[in-house]
Formats: structure tokens, sequence, C-alpha cells
């Protein structure tokens, strides 16, 4: 077992094996690439220590929560980047068609908007009044089968609410 483990130790091991079933119960899949699994792991406990949350070990971080919250693991970019290139920008997660060899392993550009990278963040929330019409830049997605909710450019693989196919998934729109 403990050449499995390739020197990890037990937080990396137990953060491992936690990431591995949320995330095949919310539909997602982490990397089969052990070796690799296991040193971007380590590095999102590093980063729990160093920051106190889990930032993306690929990227670079503010240190102040507030503006990292977008890759702060698993990043705002994740599910685009499955959609697109069937892995995340470092690779912890990866989509089916990867796995089944439908598509192969591929360089993943950074989504990152370079105003956060240049100046450090950019607003992402604004107070709405109550009965104001919120316009998104992203559409919405609706799961026909629970009534879960997102907004990205496609919908998931899989509902993470009730695991539902993404071909149950609508265009949601909002109306007054």
């Amino acid at each position: 077992m403990s050449g499995e483990a390739g020197g990890y130790g037990s937080e990396v091991l137990s953060l491992f094996e936690r990431l591995s079933r949320e995330a095949e119960a919310g539909g997602y899949h982490l990397n089969p690439d052990r070796d690799l699994t296991l040193s971007l792991v380590a590095g999102l406990c590093k980063n729990q220590g160093r920051y106190g949350y889990m930032m993306c070990p690929c990227r670079l971080a503010f240190g102040e929560k507030e503006h990292d919250l977008d890759l702060i693991c698993p990043c705002d970019y994740r599910d685009q980047d499955l959609v697109e290139y069937g892995a995340c920008f470092c690779g912890l997660y990866v989509s089916n068609a990867l796995i089944d060899g439908a598509i192969k392993p591929q360089v993943v550009p950074e989504r990152r908007p370079s105003e956060y990278v240049l100046t450090g963040f950019l607003p992402v929330t604004k107070d709405v009044a109550p009965g104001k019409t919120v316009n998104t830049l992203l559409p919405v997605w609706r799961c026909r089968v629970c009534g879960y909710l997102c907004a990205r450019e496609q919908p998931p693989e899989a509902c993470p609410v009730c695991k539902a196919k993404k071909d149950r998934f609508e265009r949601f729109s909002f109306s007054a």
C-alpha cells in the first residue's frame, strides 16, 4: 500500500479519498493518473495550510480569500474546461470522454480574465434590488428532474443534486 501512496502522508491520502468520493457522487472524475492526482492533492493540502483554503496548486494566489475565490478548488473554470478540453486547467478533474479515450489530452488554456491576473480581482457580484431583472453573461440551465439551476456555457455532464445526465437540462429564462 505504501508503494501506491508514493510516500504521501495520511492528510494527502485522506483528502484524495474524500475528493474522489465527492467527485464521483457529483458526476465528476478525478484524473486516473494516480501519481499526478496525488501530487495535485498534496498541493491542495499545502495551500490549505498556507492560505486556509484549497487554492488551485497550479496558479498563483493573492493570499486573500476574497481575491482567490474563483480559483479555490474546484475552481470556477472547471466545468467549462471539462466540456471543451476534457480536463480542468491543472488536470485534477477529467471528463468521461477523456477517460474513455474519445478525446485526447490537450493543453487547457488559462480562463481567468487577465484583469484578475494583472490587477488582483474583478467585482463579481452586485447588489440587486428585489424584483429587479438580473442580466447574466452566461446562460442558465435547469435540471428538469430536480430543478437545480446553474449559470455556465453548457449544462454539466451530470446534475450534482440528482445525478441526471446532461440531456435532462434545459435552457432556463427568468420572467417577471
